[in-house]
């Protein structure tokens, strides 16, 4: 399978192509965001309807990361 390479919160990460940010942050173990009362959310639905995976991905704030496919060299940044 092929691979690609992914920043996550400063960290490279080798990812098989084609998955989720939402998988990658996953298999990086790293949390995806905090609530504005401090808990941590992740993803819950895993097809873009509730919003709890949102992410910046190369720039952009509140991607949700279930929705977006990894491509080498993208840069993602949660605030867990």
């Amino acid at each position: 399978m092929t691979q690609v390479r992914i920043n996550i919160d400063g960290h490279a990460l080798d990812v098989p192509a084609g998955i989720s940010v939402a998988a990658a942050i996953a298999q990086s173990q790293r949390p995806f965001r905090r609530s504005v009362s401090g808990h941590m959310r992740a993803p819950f639905c895993g097809m873009g309807i509730c919003f709890e995976c949102r992410v910046q991905i190369d720039g952009i704030a509140q991607q949700r990361s279930c929705m977006v496919s990894v491509r080498d060299g993208m840069q993602v940044v949660t605030d867990g």
